[in-house]
């Protein structure tokens, strides 16, 4: 008897819905801009994009430049406005730079994305991993391992005393355990990012982590 074959999702046999050309160039560079402008919270001034490697050798020819930007847009990368991210990014009067690096990193598609907006920065590494699918290996500076597979939120908040507190007592009154969490910031009182991986999807939470006071965003992913 052959083999039987198992596939986890539909995404295994036929890809990701996306505006081509490839899935790991362009509908990954998409999901990691897209990620990263969530973590951000709003549109940035300046964009400088680090490339490496395969990202850094073929950027313009496989779209991965038009796709990291649409991402960094709020685009999805079925988006039909994907191949008009630079020009719309232009027009918006968002500063973008390309920085093709020749240092050698752990995988081969890897962006390191700098947003600006007045005094605030953030500093996203982010990997297509194939198929669509992503992984962000570092904020600001921050080494961590989102894989961006399992239920997430994604809050943006002054730092201050209490958040994670507040944070985690509605997961707890939700029942639902907390896989990983991540807490970066950019100084003490300033901006503050916190990711929380969970076990159960429940996008209800994103309103009441949206109502705790000095929470600016929420952006939750499943």
């Amino acid at each position: 008897m052959a083999e039987e074959v198992r596939f986890h999702s539909v995404f295994d046999i036929i890809g990701p819905v996306m505006v081509g050309p490839s899935s790991s160039h362009t509908a990954g560079a998409a999901r990691i801009g897209k990620v990263v402008r969530s973590i951000f919270g709003e549109e940035p001034e300046t964009v400088t994009i680090h490339l490496y490697e395969s990202f850094a050798k073929t950027y313009r020819g496989h779209g991965t430049d038009v796709a990291l930007v649409a991402g960094l847009l709020g685009m999805s990368p079925a988006d039909p406005q994907l191949p008009d991210s630079l020009k719309i990014a232009y027009d918006r009067g968002i500063k973008v730079a390309f920085v093709p690096e020749s240092t050698q990193v752990d995988h081969p598609n890897t962006a390191k994305i700098v947003l600006t907006k007045g005094d605030r920065t953030l500093t996203v590494t982010g990997v297509s991993i194939g198929g669509g699918n992503i992984q962000i290996s570092e904020i600001n500076g921050l080494k961590i391992s989102l894989q961006m597979g399992t239920p997430t939120f994604i809050t943006v908040h002054r730092d201050v005393p209490g958040m994670i507190a507040k944070a985690t007592d509605i997961m707890a009154a939700a029942h639902v355990n907390i896989g990983t969490m991540t807490v970066t910031r950019t100084a003490k009182g300033e901006k503050a990012i916190m990711i929380l991986e969970v076990d159960e999807r429940h996008p209800e939470l994103k309103a009441q982590l949206q109502a705790i006071p000095d929470v600016e965003s929420v952006t939750y992913f499943d």
